[in-house]
């Protein structure tokens, strides 16, 4: 399966890299992008949840990968949730 990572900034401009087993990350974001932060962890969640699930169809388990991904996107999500304005960019897309 072609594996990707995706460029994002927090709202406190943190960088992270982050990992997708598949290339459906491309369905959901942009790059060059901001996202409300709500908005950001439920197109992850999707995204993310979506790329473990073909993992599963392919070799029989989901992608751990994936899921600690977005396991990750959710916990540094939550530092943030107080700021009503807060938000995520999508800064790449690394193939």
């Amino acid at each position: 399966m072609p594996e990707m990572r995706f460029l994002i900034r927090w709202p406190d401009g943190t960088p992270e890299r982050c990992y997708s087993p598949s290339l459906v990350i491309k369905d959901y974001f942009a790059p060059g992008s901001s996202y409300p932060l709500q908005q950001f962890v439920s197109l992850s969640r999707t995204a993310l949840t979506i790329a473990s699930e073909r993992v599963q169809a392919r070799y029989g388990h989901p992608c751990s990968q994936a899921l600690a991904q977005l396991a990750r996107i959710e916990a540094t999500a939550q530092r943030f949730s107080a700021a009503p304005d807060a938000s995520v960019a999508v800064d790449a897309f690394e193939d």
